[in-house]
Formats: structure tokens, C-alpha cells, sequence
């Protein structure tokens, strides 16, 4: 049996037979239509309505930040993270070359310029060592921050991003940030419910990130939420996140360059809902990942990708590890498994292989490009891990 084959089958024994297996879809299995269809009749659709607030209140009270802001979607909450941590025009933003556009994306509207750095393959994320190292080669300390030796541009930003949900290891980059002075971003878009060492991810740095897309471990069908512990940072979040009006009965005063980034009342009573039932979703996407762990210790060429060493992970999602840097064997698995219904994904293009960040600046990606080549995306939802 090929090495392709024997995916495939382990594939087979973990998932349930019949129909199309979705890489994460959404489960709707609670009160999200009470809840919507309260909005519609009452007529609270739109940013004003209590479901935001309530929202806001449920993400305080799980992950233990301070202060939740309900946004659109992910990519204006690390906008809007970006602003909040100092990111300005011209400066550079460290981030993965192995993580969604996203990340780099909104570096870019800010005019910023996107720096990739490597990941180490225990936790497929940032790797604090060589990132360590690196800063040492390239960056120098002078009045006004920290700066690029090389580019003459200010360094503004270390962004984390928490790849597939699973923690990256915070402890020694968190450190690494406070002893040159750089602001801590965590991209956690990927990991509600992921902890390092006994604390929700996203509260390590000076401002975190979630997401809310269809295919996240909890939806609003879209959206996205900051994280901060700094209760000023907070405030001003919601401030500029809603077009920087400032509360009046009728007039309308802005105070600064806003942003109408505010999430609707429909979204948020949909999260709510979906929030309600996280538990739940939690333990079965760990009963998914144990069966997959459990099937494929017997396939040799192979690893299932499993959570760091003190974290707990989401596993938002389920990744395979080819032993071997086989594109030809990758695609092969790929083919056969979307074939028969399995929906299957590499990992995304690397970030300094689009061409509107060829030309940013990166350091030796070794690590990254190898993972390229090996990684494997296998289905993930909730409904697919038994209760």
C-alpha cells in the first residue's frame, strides 16, 4: 500500500461514512435562530443592540482579557491592533511567513512593511530562538525605537500567529519583545480556546486578536474581536472601532480619524449562540483529534500534528506532517482525498512568494519552506468528533 493510500484508509476509519466531509464547517446546533431572528423582529440589526455587549461580555469572561471588542471581521481587528500597538507608515511589522494573508494584509494597509521571519516545527509557529538570534544580526536599538541595520526602517511589531490553534511558545518571545522593546501583537485568530500554559492565548502581548469567519471554531458568520488587558487601550479600541463618535444624544462629533469597524447585533446574537455551545465544540474537536491521533501512530511517513508541550490547543485545525519534502506525494493526497469527498488543504503559500511581498524583507526561511511542502489540512468540525 502506498504511503498515499494508507492516509487515505486511516482517513476512512476516523470519519464517518457518507457525504462530503468539509475541512470545519459551521455547526448551528444551539439558539442562534432565537437569537437572529429576535434581532429581526425587534428591529435591532445593526451595530446598536445588546447581543454586541453581550458578546463582548462572554469573550471577557472565557478568555480572561480585561477588555473585548467586537469588530467585522479578523483582519480589521489586527488593523485596528496595528494602530493601537504604534504601527505607522514605513515601519516594518515581524511576523510568520507561514500564516494567512491576513496577517501581512493588514501590515499593508497601514502602509507598513511586512517582515518574515521563521517558525520551528514543534509548534508550526514563530520560533523565538532564531527570531532571537536574527534581531541580534540585523536590529540595532537608537533613538526612536528599534530599527532594521539594514532597511534604515523602524521595527514596530512581533506578531505571533497561533498556526491552526496551537500556541506558539510564548513565554521566551514575550521576552524577547520586553528586552528590545517591541510590541507584542498575538494574531490569535485561530485559537479561542487555546491555553499556554494556563492562559488563554491573545493576552500575552500588549493587544490580541480573534476571528469569527464561517469556517472558525465559533461564527458570526463573520467577524473578529481585540483582545487587551490595558482597560485605556480598551476604551479606545471600541472609540476608534466605532467611527471615533463621540456619545451624545444627537450630535455627531468624531475626535479622530475613525473606523466603522463596529460588528452588527446580527452577528453577534449569531456568536452568542455559538459561544453557549464552545465546551461542547472544544471536547468534540479533542475526541477528533485523539481518533486522528490514534490512527495514524501506525502509519509510517506520516505525523498528526498534536499540541505543544504545557498548552491545550483548539485544534481549529487538524494537521498532518509528511516525513518528506514530496510536493508529487502532498498533491497525490490531496487528489485522492478530495476524489472521494474527504476535503483535504496544504498549508497557505508562503508569504514572501506573493507577488506584493516578494520584495519585503525575510530572514532564512528553512523551516517554513520545508513545512510548505509537508503540511496537510484533513477535517476538523466540531460535528465530527463524537460528544
Amino acid at each position: 500500500m502506498s504511503l498515499a493510500d494508507a492516509i487515505l484508509s486511516a482517513l476512512a476509519g476516523v470519519l464517518p461514512a457518507g457525504g462530503v466531509k468539509a475541512l470545519h464547517e459551521p455547526w448551528f446546533a444551539g439558539k442562534e435562530w432565537e437569537y437572529v431572528k429576535e434581532c429581526i423582529d425587534t428591529g435591532w440589526v445593526s451595530t446598536a443592540g445588546k447581543y454586541v455587549d453581550r458578546f463582548e461580555s462572554m469573550l471577557q469572561d472565557f478568555t480572561g482579557a480585561r477588555r473585548a471588542v467586537a469588530v467585522v471581521n479578523g483582519t480589521a481587528a489586527l488593523h485596528m491592533a496595528f494602530v493601537l500597538a504604534g504601527v505607522k507608515p514605513g515601519d516594518e511589522v515581524i511576523m510568520p511567513a507561514l500564516t494567512f494573508a491576513a496577517t501581512a494584509n493588514a501590515a499593508a494597509h497601514l502602509n507598513a512593511v511586512p517582515h518574515f521571519v521563521d517558525c520551528e516545527e514543534r509548534t508550526l509557529g514563530l520560533d523565538p530562538a532564531k527570531l532571537s538570534a536574527y534581531l541580534d544580526q540585523m536590529a540595532e536599538k537608537r533613538d526612536g525605537g528599534v530599527f532594521n541595520r539594514l532597511t534604515g526602517r523602524r521595527l514596530a511589531a512581533v506578531v505571533p500567529m497561533h498556526t491552526f490553534g496551537h500556541p506558539v511558545d510564548l513565554d521566551p518571545l514575550a521576552a524577547l519583545c520586553g528586552r528590545w522593546t517591541l510590541p507584542l501583537v498575538e494574531d490569535s485568530a485561530e485559537s479561542l480556546g487555546s491555553w499556554y500554559k494556563g492562559r488563554h492565548t491573545g493576552r500575552f502581548g500588549k493587544v490580541g486578536i480573534l476571528s469569527f469567519n464561517g469556517n472558525k471554531t465559533v461564527t458570526c458568520g463573520g467577524g473578529g474581536a481585540i483582545l487587551t488587558d490595558d482597560q485605556d487601550l480598551g476604551v479606545l479600541a471600541k472609540h476608534l472601532t466605532t467611527t471615533a463618535k463621540v456619545p451624545h444624544k444627537w450630535e455627531y462629533f468624531h475626535d479622530a480619524v475613525g473606523y466603522n469597524y463596529r460588528m452588527p447585533n446580527l452577528n453577534a446574537a449569531l456568536g452568542c449562540a455559538q459561544l453557549e455551545q464552545l465546551p461542547d465544540f472544544l471536547k468534540r474537536k479533542r475526541a477528533l483529534a485523539e481518533a486522528y491521533r490514534t490512527a495514524f501512530q501506525t502509519v509510517p511517513g506520516v505525523t498528526f500534528v498534536t499540541e505543544p508541550e504545557a498548552c491545550v490547543s483548539n485544534y481549529w485545525l487538524n494537521a498532518l506532517l509528511l516525513d518528506s519534502e514530496d510536493l508529487n506525494l502532498r498533491n497525490e493526497v490531496l487528489e485522492m482525498t478530495n476524489a472521494v469527498g474527504i476535503m483535504t488543504r496544504p498549508a497557505w503559500t508562503l508569504m514572501h512568494r506573493l507577488p506584493m511581498y516578494q520584495s519585503c524583507p525575510r530572514m532564512d526561511l528553512a523551516v517554513s519552506e520545508s513545512l510548505e511542502k509537508r503540511i496537510i489540512n484533513i477535517p476538523s468540525g466540531p460535528r465530527l468528533g463524537r460528544a
